[in-house]
């Protein structure tokens, strides 16, 4: 597989944009978020990277792994987080 990125030039119109103030962006097609969903929002810049990751093969059911990837970008953190929590609950 190529590491190559698929264009090497940007379609983005980078001065529109930089021109651009706060009441220019549309914001219509975009739900506000609800206490509930900013409750549960992980802030992760500025929190130190963890050194102990270890990249391993895993064998999990393929139903259990098409759940977590439904959930959305992050799911191998989180699959990481809930093997944390259960290590932790059973020292």
């Amino acid at each position: 597989m190529s590491t190559d990125p698929i264009s090497k030039r940007s379609q983005t119109d980078w001065q529109r944009l930089e021109a651009m103030t706060d009441e220019d962006i549309d914001f219509s097609d975009c739900p506000e978020i609800t206490p509930e969903q900013f409750a549960k929002g992980v802030v992760r810049r500025g929190l130190p990277v963890a050194k102990n990751k270890a990249q391993v093969t895993l064998r999990v059911d393929s139903e259990v792994l098409e759940w977590f990837k439904s959930q959305g970008r992050g799911y191998q953190t989180q699959i990481n987080m809930l093997l944390k929590a259960y290590m932790e609950a059973h020292r």
